[in-house]
């Protein structure tokens, strides 16, 4: 029994580790963090396997461990100054001002309170539904859509006051589509 658990949980790594580290790396925004989260989630899922029933009920599992933990060392880890052995380039830039803008909206994301940040990258990046976002959450879909609507406001807020604008604004009244494909 112990070989077939540890060859459904290799499978299972194998299949879902790379999203599951996506979306450790928009939870942290840090490559490394985000690697040490993945690993603990994976821990503790592979700890929780026999409890968890069926192959359904893993993936789910392991995003609300990713959630709680990172959530958990946000509160833990102070957040501060990071010494360094050179000093970083002034200015280096790669010639887009998308890039420049991503860049700051994802300070800006990392800014956010952990569960508002969560509740963006479950609906926004990882495509959950609000139901299936409150579930892995463990809050009510109210709680989702509001915690939803003040990182929003709040994003647009930070966004205004750095003299940006929204990109679908740039296109006059049109809408975005999934991929920046005007609509």
């Amino acid at each position: 029994m112990a070989d077939r658990i540890d060859e459904q949980f290799r499978e299972f790594v194998s299949s879902r580790s790379a999203a599951l580290l996506r979306t450790a790396y928009l939870l942290t925004g840090d490559w490394a963090n985000a690697e040490d989260l993945l690993q603990t989630a994976l821990t503790k899922t592979y700890l929780a396997w026999l409890r968890l029933g069926t192959i359904d009920a893993v993936e789910p599992y392991a995003r609300r461990v990713l959630v709680t933990t990172a959530t958990s060392w946000w509160r833990r880890r102070w957040h501060g100054e990071k010494p360094t052995g050179s000093l970083p380039e002034t200015s280096g830039t790669d010639g887009a001002d998308e890039r420049a803008e991503r860049d700051l909206l994802w300070r800006f994301v990392l800014g956010l309170p952990p569960r508002q940040r969560a509740v963006l990258v479950l609906r926004f990046y990882e495509d959950l539904t609000e139901a299936e976002t409150a579930r892995l959450l463990d809050i009510s879909v109210g709680t989702v859509k509001s915690q939803g609507a003040r990182a929003l406001a709040a994003l647009r807020r930070r966004m205004a006051e750095e003299g940006l604008e929204p990109a679908a604004s740039r296109f006059g009244s049109k809408e975005l589509a999934p991929g920046g494909a005007v609509r």
